[in-house]
């Protein structure tokens, strides 16, 4: 289905067109037809091609419903009457189409039959060509005498064809446009379904509703479906407390996949009035929303944007500021969704030099090097594709900032190695906060493909050589390990060995023993023997169970039990318990 919004001046015969191309009624309100004046957004349809026309009002007091209707729509039918030219609406919806980079339309001169069509064809034609819409095909209609209209379905066959197709595996933002009650079957809202897929049974996230929603019906053209891919016109029944809730403005979102955005930073792409400042207090308005904002200028072309209430935005969306007062119209692109603060004196201007390398093109490589570190589903959501796997979790790194910061990590290591040897290391936590991380994992991935290396729960340099008497020494008390894994060797023994504090904290950052505690020293390998050994044990056991089925002393038996709870191998369940935690 291809969905095409009108547009043009008020009284052009707009709705008269699309009745007689479609022979349905636009205006849904018996004022609209009693006055012959469209206020509200129509829609009607043709089966083939499957076309869905949104009837914007051409009317000046209503433009805020015309750029809900348009805004959402890829293509226009711009309409222009032989005996009436271009006129002030036409130019405003004009500056409308251009300022949201709308690339697909056709012309229709209206009232052929009343005077001819040439002048206003040519003149509207040149008009258009100077738009994003560029050169459009032209055909000079009379909605009363027939005279043109299979040309017109002709040309807007070739404008359906030449709209890009949507995605249907791409997340789903249903800006609603209509929200009514029907009886017997609850809450209905309509909008116009650009790309993804939209399935009964399908649970969507609200805008200003604290709860999920569900797809309990689905229609489109009239006709029941199980499922629709954009674009497409759509009318989805709901269920779910923040059903009733849903107004004109909100969307329906694909759940996590969407940012809630009250602050954004854009360009400014369309200033009819270039010359004039915008003032601070504006509307922004994108799909069927229109949410007050205030601007704060960062260069001639770059804005920093505050919504009055968060919206669904992504990196690239098009969207318009309008001066309710003047009526002045400026087209903006979306360049960042979550902004970097501006609290210190010149960063507004150094903010604007950034943006002036943004081209507004969703990046997922460019972004990470902006931001250094983003998780994957935060930059999904921002609208960019990640560039490659994961660091750590979900984490994403920029290539250049991880190799930074892997080479921060390892002389933080070595200064403090430095300061005190006798230290095994320094904490992750300790890490985290040094580097500015937001998540412990990346710690322990920098500290993959260096010389670094844990020592009881620490990261530290690498294992020092240890002089030929010290490792004489460590190399009896291992001998004696291998034979009695725990039966760790006294203060006596360590003691004619010449093995103090400082000795056996240097054997440890080597890598030879690991600590319990003072004095008490095992094999590096032996907490992971004693977890199987503990494993065989009825669950749970006692500190005297553990001790025996390990053959060793008390001494031994609760500095290792208390070491296999900090790192997460066992776990108390009361005064005397532990169990294997597997």
């Amino acid at each position: 289905m291809r969905v095409i919004a009108t547009a043009g001046h008020v009284d052009h015969g707009k709705s008269s067109l699309l009745r007689a191309l479609t022979g349905m009624e636009p205006d849904r309100w018996a004022e609209e037809r009693r006055r012959g004046l469209t206020i509200d957004l129509g829609f009607v349809w043709t089966d083939t091609p499957e076309m869905a026309f949104v009837d914007v009002p051409g009317h000046e007091r209503f433009v805020t419903n015309m750029l809900t209707g348009v805004a959402a729509v890829p293509a226009v039918l711009f309409v222009v009457a032989a005996d009436g030219g271009w006129q002030a609406q036409s130019q405003e919806h004009l500056e409308v189409i251009d300022a949201l980079g709308i690339r697909h339309g056709v012309l229709a001169v209206t009232r052929s039959d009343l005077a001819d069509p040439e002048p206003a064809m040519r003149e509207a034609a040149g008009r258009l060509a100077r738009s994003s819409l560029g050169p459009v095909e032209s055909v000079a209609v009379s909605a009363v005498t027939g005279q043109g209209l299979s040309g017109l379905r002709e040309a807007l066959g070739r404008l359906a064809a030449a709209i890009p197709a949507g995605e249907p595996d791409a997340d789903v933002r249903l800006w609603v446009d209509r929200a009514f009650t029907v009886d017997g079957r609850g809450v209905v809202v309509t909008g116009t379904l650009g790309a993804g897929t939209i399935r009964v049974s399908d649970t969507f996230e609200a805008t200003r509703a604290s709860e999920p929603v569900y797809v309990r019906g689905l229609h489109s053209l009239q006709v029941a479906r199980q499922e629709l891919a954009g674009p497409a016109r759509v009318a989805v029944n709901l269920r779910g407390r923040a059903a009733s809730g849903l107004q004109r403005g909100d969307a329906l979102v694909t759940p996590g996949r969407w940012l809630a955005v009250e602050e954004t930073d854009v360009r400014l792409t369309v200033r009819p009035e270039p010359e004039r400042p915008l003032p601070a207090r504006l509307v922004w308005h994108i799909g069927s929303a229109a949410v007050p904002a205030r601007l704060r200028p960062l260069s001639q072309d770059s804005a920093r944007i505050t919504l009055a209430r968060p919206l669904p935005l992504r990196l690239g969306d098009r969207a318009l500021l309008r001066d309710p007062g003047s009526g002045a119209i400026c087209g903006v692109t979306v360049l960042d969704v979550r902004p970097p603060a501006l609290r210190r004196r010149g960063a507004a201007r150094d903010r604007a030099t950034e943006l002036a390398q943004f081209d507004g093109v969703p990046d997922g490589a460019a972004e990470l090097r902006r931001r250094g570190l983003v998780r994957r589903d935060e930059l999904l959501a921002m609208g960019a594709a990640p560039p490659g796997p994961p660091v750590a979790g979900d984490w994403l790194a920029d290539p250049a900032h991880w190799s930074a910061l892997r080479e921060r990590l390892v002389r933080l290591v070595a200064e403090h190695t430095a300061a005190s040897p006798s230290d095994p290391g320094l904490g992750a936590e300790e890490l985290r906060q040094a580097l500015d991380l937001p998540d412990r994992a990346l710690v322990t991935a920098l500290t993959e493909g260096t010389a670094l290396h844990r020592v009881r729960g620490r990261i530290a340099a690498a294992p020092a050589v240890l002089a030929a008497p010290l490792r004489t020494a460590v190399a009896a008390v291992r001998s004696e390990l291998d034979r009695s894994p725990f039966r760790a060797p006294d203060a006596n023994r360590l003691a004619a060995l010449g093995l103090d504090t400082a000795a056996l904290a240097a054997a440890e950052q080597a890598g030879e023993l690991v600590r319990l505690a003072p004095g008490v020293v095992l094999l590096p390998d032996a907490p992971g023997k004693a977890v199987s050994v503990l494993a065989g044990l009825p669950q749970p056991f006692t500190a005297a169970e553990a001790r025996e089925a390990l053959s060793t002393s008390r001494r031994v038996a609760i500095p290792l039990l208390e070491y296999l709870d900090r790192a997460g191998r066992t776990r108390r369940v009361d005064d005397t318990h532990r169990v294997i935690i597997r």
